[in-house]
Formats: structure tokens, sequence, C-alpha cells
């Protein structure tokens, strides 16, 4: 299995290399000719569904444009990408995932999580015995658990790791009535990629790294509203309406909070969409590939595809992920420690909320 690159810390500013698609955009306008010819010669009929229904679409690397020149020149971006958007809780999407996979074959199948998240994809679908604390895209799991604190910390903060734990409860609570476990399609897509002998890559942007700008996003007054809000979510002993039961996707959750917080929006969806295209056709990872496969939220695909065509180059790393901050250790030190004792605050509190709830 592959991981992106390890960056350093998440950044204090950043410029998005491309803008989000406009509002005249549509992906499956954009690719649709493309996509139902090579799923025709895939063979398999049931492609041809996924395709109408929006949920498959493929580019070549005929319409990505120029490879940069900062690339080095034995690099080769894949010759085709296909995206299947998922839904992470419909049993539809898992065999979507297993149809997919083994008509196209591909060399690499690109998945949205992060290092961090990866343990979702070796969750037995049998363990739900927790839940309010049942497996979702902010838990923090695996065979090393501290490691991943560690790195959740270095990476993003104690305040993203605060907002993770917050979120992780959140989305635990509202989701603690689904009939299905959590991202069975990316376990899918394990087990697929097992058999066919596809490499696996983890390919979207550390989540320490979103959450992290994603605080950042917001003010004072913002990020005040937003804990008290998760807070009530989290302590509430009312049943949760059947609608928000089924929204639990990452992407539909961000939408919300991105309709009241609209500074959320770029950090939360924009920028994770350009480093999976970003991971899909120029990491080291896809170098050389034939047939590359995302698996990715439904709702990612439409600003994935616009990244993938638009971009001219400027997909790049660095830039995904930021700049490093140019505060002076001085700064940085009260910073910390006003910060450190605010989330000890925030962490005593969740825990004293926990411990009513259970």
């Amino acid at each position: 299995m592959a991981a992106g690159p390890t960056p350093s810390a998440a950044a204090a500013s950043f410029r998005p290399p491309i803008p989000p698609p406009p509002p005249c955009f549509n992906y499956r306008a954009a690719v649709l000719a493309d996509t139902r010819a090579a799923a025709a010669a895939a063979g398999d009929p049931a492609l041809a569904g996924l395709v109408e229904s929006g949920a498959l679409v493929r580019v070549p690397r005929r319409r990505f444009g120029p490879v940069p020149a900062w690339r080095p020149p034995d690099f080769v971006e894949p010759d085709e990408v296909w995206i299947l958007g998922t839904s992470h809780l419909s049993p539809d999407s898992v065999a979507d995932v297993e149809r997919v996979l083994r008509a196209v074959q591909p060399d690499n199948v690109v998945v949205e999580l992060c290092r961090s998240r990866a343990g979702i994809m070796y969750v037995s679908s049998d363990s739900s015995d927790e839940p309010l604390l049942k497996s979702n895209m902010f838990s923090l799991g695996g065979s090393k658990f501290f490691g991943a604190v560690n790195r959740s910390i270095n990476l993003g903060g104690q305040s993203a790791f605060a907002l993770r734990l917050l979120l992780a409860v959140f989305s635990s609570k509202i989701s603690s009535s689904a009939n299905r476990p959590f991202g069975e399609e990316f376990r899918a897509a394990r087990r697929v990629s097992e058999d066919i002998g596809a490499q696996l890559v983890l390919g979207d942007r550390p989540i320490e790294i979103t959450l992290e700008r994603a605080w950042k996003s917001l003010t004072w007054d913002q990020k005040t509203k937003l804990l008290i809000s998760l807070f009530r979510g989290i302590a509430s002993t009312t049943d949760t309406p059947q609608d928000e039961k089924t929204a639990v996707s990452p992407y539909e959750l961000y939408e919300k909070l991105s309709t009241s917080y609209p500074a959320l929006l770029q950090p939360l969806i924009h920028e994770r969409d350009m480093f999976l295209a970003w991971s899909l056709k120029r990491s080291k990872a896809v170098n050389k590939s034939k047939t590359v496969v995302g698996v990715v939220g439904k709702g990612h695909i439409n600003g994935i595809v616009y990244a993938l065509i638009s971009d001219q180059g400027d997909l790049r790393f660095r830039d995904l992920v930021g700049r490093a901050s140019s505060d002076t250790w001085v700064s940085s030190l009260i910073k910390g420690l006003v910060r450190d004792t605010v989330i000890g605050l925030v962490l005593w509190a969740l825990y004293e909320q926990l411990q009513a709830v259970l």
C-alpha cells in the first residue's frame, strides 16, 4: 500500500493552485463521450448504468493538460483515470467497487483515505459493539493507536486533534442506528486490489491538515459556535432525525458545516478535491501506470474532474498542503501555552459529556 509524502506541518497560509469549479461546470458533460466508449469496451454491461447515473467517469491522459517542467523527465502520467463515486454506507457501493475494479483491472487503486485513516480498510464488518464510538472517517484506530494520536497532533496540532475527537464522537452518534458499518467500499477496494494485484494508494490529504486549516479559517466567534453546537449534539439524549442518520458521509457532513460556516468550504472540500486529483495523476505512486481507479465519495467527482482537466502544471504537493508558518519561536510558545490550556478544557468537557452519555 502506497501513502503520499509526509508533510512537515500544516500550513498557516494557502494559495489554491486551481480555483473551484465554476457553477456552469458539469463533469458528466465534460467526459461523458470518453467514458461511454471505454465502459462499452470493458465488456461489463453493468458499467453502462454507472456511467449514465454519473457514478463512474473516465478521464484519458490527453485531457490532463501539459506535464509540468518541474516533474522528473522519467515521470509518465497514467494513460487513463477512472473515478467511481460511492456512498460510504450504501451496500450498492460495495458491489460497484468490486465490479468496476474487476472489469477495468487497474494498476493502482486510489482511495479517499489518508495514512491515519487507513485502518478503516481493515476494520471487521462485525466490530460494531461500541455504538457511540463506531468506526467513521474521523476515528483514530488501528493497532498503533498512540502512534496515530501522536501523528495527529504533530501534523495538525492540538486544536485539530480536539476537533477530530469531537467530530468522531458526533459522527458516531448520528450514525449509531445505521445498519451497515462505515467504509465498506474501502474494504472492498482493498480486497479486490489484493486479488487482482493492483497497488492500493492512500490519496486523500492528511485529515490533520484539513481540520487544522478548517479551524484556522474560522473566526473566534465561529469557533465558539461550532464547539457549542457539537457539544450539544453529543450531549443530546433525543433521537436523531432519520434524515440526519443517513447523512453521515464526510462530504455530506462537510457540506452541512460549510452551509453554516462558508469559510469551511475551501479547506474541507475544494482543497481536498485538488489533492485527490494530484494523487490520481501526479503522485509518485501512479508513475508509468496504464490505468488508475479512484474510489471517492460521489460529491467529490465534479471537483476532481475539473482539477484534472484544468490543471496546467499547477498541482504540486507542497502547494496542496500549504507553506510553513512564519511565527517566531516566542510567539509559537505563547500561542502553544494558550492553545494547550483551551484544548485541555475542551477535552475535559468532552470527557464529562461522554461520561454522562455513557
